[in-house]
């Protein structure tokens, strides 16, 4: 069996017996309506109202409209902001709306503002028309957020007062499946997206229950924080959501109601990432593709997905090259202080900083399997943090089927997601 394994602007090949072969999971095929910018526009016109109720078309949302502000995605996600932009533009000069009175605000979270290049990434051929319009979200600056009161949960809730200068929004992303949160986009667009750190801390902080994981909305507590800061939002919003394919092309849209358009792009996600695998595997290859191989934060995915169909006592290879670092410093400096997995969930336990939900995840994987990573991060580093590492996949590939064999694993069954980050295997 020969794979090839995409890493950076390059590949590796992966050669092991054919017996040895599981599955190779990828997200599952899904013929699209047509193009990038027909299936856009289609959802434009088949607007989704609450529940399954006709929405409001755009150019009806617009109406009026003196203030537009619009959320979009950072460059950790592969949304396709530029089309969806390409595809709004029209609309709002129809309505008359002056794009000098256009507000784009980067759905940063707690992560770093875009490079210049990355503004480039996320507009496109936009950028020149709109790159002056163009701000990124600053989850530390408490002076541009606005006290909206408290969750269920008791996180509280503090939004960027863009939101409140504003007499339309549109919130724009893409729905895939998330390791904690359930699924990306929607709601999240405003929570973490533009929320205050404190905010997303106490939210990220109820991804350390069991019923935060990936495909879980009902009785998710971090899901039912990000639902509660919505009815506080007393702007209109339109939505326009996307997922895409294995391939990261549009496979679909949704667009209208905020939550009806996000669930109708839910039930598409879940044909598309949830893919059955006959058995849990010995061996996990997990792959992080572009964008999300950008640090090892956003990477981690990649384990957490893995990690789902992988037997205890196995090996769980994460191929990404986490060219941009570590990510969040915070929970890699958790897991190098601790003496052991199980030591850093300890730690994790006495006091809770964002960011260490993070290192739950990765330590609850390293207590029963062990972790190697193909990556730019130093071997030095990797251990730390009680992973090990490897040169290509194929050395981790050949020093896992050893240990497999020297416990007693005669042929050993190895399981390959080429785009970890998104695919959820079910064993089951």
């Amino acid at each position: 069996m020969k794979v090839i394994v995409p890493y950076l602007n390059s590949t590796f090949p992966l050669d092991f017996p054919d017996e040895h072969l599981l599955a190779i999971a990828e997200p599952n095929e899904f013929n699209a309506s047509g193009s990038t910018e027909e299936i856009l526009a289609e959802a434009l016109v088949r607007t989704v109202g609450e529940g399954k109720t006709k929405g409001q078309s755009l150019d009806e949302f617009l109406a009026g409209s003196e203030k537009l502000l619009i959320l979009v995605n950072d460059a950790t996600r592969p949304t396709p902001t530029e089309a969806i932009l390409k595809s709004l533009i029209p609309a709002i000069r129809a309505a008359d709306i002056d794009l000098n009175n256009c507000t784009i605000l980067v759905a940063t979270g707690a992560h770093r503002k875009p490079s210049e290049e990355e503004y480039n990434q996320i507009l496109g051929a936009c950028y020149n028309s709109l790159r002056n319009r163009c701000i990124a979200h600053d989850a530390r600056n408490d002076a541009e957020m606005v006290d909206l009161g408290t969750t269920r949960n008791g996180t509280p809730i503090l939004l960027n007062k863009c939101l409140f200068e504003a007499d339309r929004i549109i919130a724009t992303g893409s729905v895939e499946p998330h390791y904690f949160a359930g699924f990306t986009g929607g709601r999240k667009a405003f929570l973490p997206g533009i929320a205050a750190y404190r905010t997303i801390q106490e939210n990220h902080k109820q991804a350390l229950s069991p019923a935060a994981r990936s495909l879980a909305l009902e009785g998710n507590p971090v899901h039912e924080d990000m639902m509660d800061a919505l009815p506080l939002i007393k702007t209109p919003v339109f939505s326009i959501m996307t997922v895409l394919d294995k391939n990261q092309e549009v496979a679909a849209a949704t667009a209208g109601d905020l939550m009806g358009s996000f669930y109708e792009a839910v039930v598409i996600a879940k044909k598309i990432f949830s893919v059955s695998v006959p058995a849990k595997a010995d061996i996990v290859v997990s792959v992080a593709k572009f964008p999300m191989d950008i640090d090892l934060y956003q990477s981690q995915k990649a384990i957490d997905n893995g990690a789902i169909a992988l037997k205890d006592g196995g090996t769980l290879i994460l191929v990404s090259s986490c060219r941009d670092g570590i990510g969040d410093e915070a929970y890699a400096n958790l897991l190098a202080s601790a003496s052991s997995p199980t030591d850093a969930m300890a730690r994790i336990r006495e006091g809770y900083k964002l960011g260490y939900h993070k290192a739950a995840k990765m330590a609850a994987v390293s207590e029963r399997a062990v972790i190697n990573a193909v990556s730019e991060l130093s071997g030095e580093r990797l251990k730390s943090i009680f992973i090990q590492k490897a040169l290509t996949p194929q050395e981790a590939l050949d020093e896992a089927l050893r240990r497999a064999r020297a416990g007693g694993i005669a042929v050993p069954k190895i399981l390959i997601l080429p785009d970890g980050c998104v695919t959820v295997p079910d064993p089951s």
